[in-house]
């Protein structure tokens, strides 16, 4: 219960969704957006917003793996899926042979969500960052870019215009794996998976703590205080 408990404070604190909004939801079939599609699922039981909901699932590998036990899941909970084959993961290491691919996956990934998601007429596309994702990417913008910046829970891409939106700003990953622990999880084959700079600043948060057990937590607060974050958050 406190997991949806947070999941609603993100969407109510920043607005998110509206009653009549189109949501599609980002899967990756990972922990993450399988947290995501339950919350949504377990949304649609309420009568907290009346929106339509489907789940997007990009597959990078041009169909070769399975992802039957994924698409059960999303029957079970009542969320339609769509899933659009790529050949992103030959291009990348095959093709092009990308020595830091991470990045640039990132984009073709994204962009063939958010075309699909307009395909389907849907006027936002939730994504499944947590609130570590969003501390992580603060230290990461002020090490190596010099810069005070995270990503926004709300933002509108004008360009696509569509918005971006991530409910489970509030949500710790700690409390994310072991909710999903009986989730079908996809587990990532990407060859550059837990070796990014990202895995080095999760690396270095959990040696900071070890000085102030309150870090994440102090850091979230200082992040999402209101009368901070209407300037703060970049467009991402």
């Amino acid at each position: 219960m406190q997991m949806f408990s947070k999941f609603i404070k993100g969407i109510k604190t920043f607005n998110l969704i509206q009653d009549g909004d189109s949501v599609a939801i980002g899967l990756s079939g990972g922990k993450d957006s399988l947290t995501l599609v339950n919350l949504f699922s377990n949304l649609q039981k309420t009568n907290i917003v009346k929106c339509k909901v489907c789940a997007i699932m990009i597959d990078m590998f041009d169909g070769k793996y399975d992802f039957k036990p994924i698409q059960i899941f999303c029957e079970q909970k009542n969320i339609e899926l769509k899933i659009i084959q790529t050949q992103i993961f030959d291009i990348l290491f095959n093709i092009r042979k990308e020595a830091h691919p991470c990045s640039l996956c990132s984009k073709m990934r994204k962009g063939q969500l958010i075309s699909t998601a307009k395909q389907l007429g849907c006027n936002k596309v939730a994504l499944g960052h947590h609130a570590d994702d969003f501390i992580e990417t603060f230290i990461m913008s002020l090490m190596f870019e010099g810069r005070l910046s995270t990503f926004s829970p709300l933002s509108y891409l004008s360009r696509e215009g569509i918005y971006q939106i991530r409910p489970m700003i509030y949500i710790a990953e700690d409390d994310i794996i072991k909710y999903s622990k009986s989730f079908p999880i996809f587990t990532n084959p990407c060859p550059a998976d837990k070796h990014t700079k990202r895995q080095e600043v999760k690396n270095a948060i959990k040696d900071i703590e070890k000085i102030a057990p309150d870090f994440r937590k102090n850091t979230l607060r200082a992040l999402l205080d209101p009368a901070r974050h209407q300037n703060f958050f970049a467009q991402q």
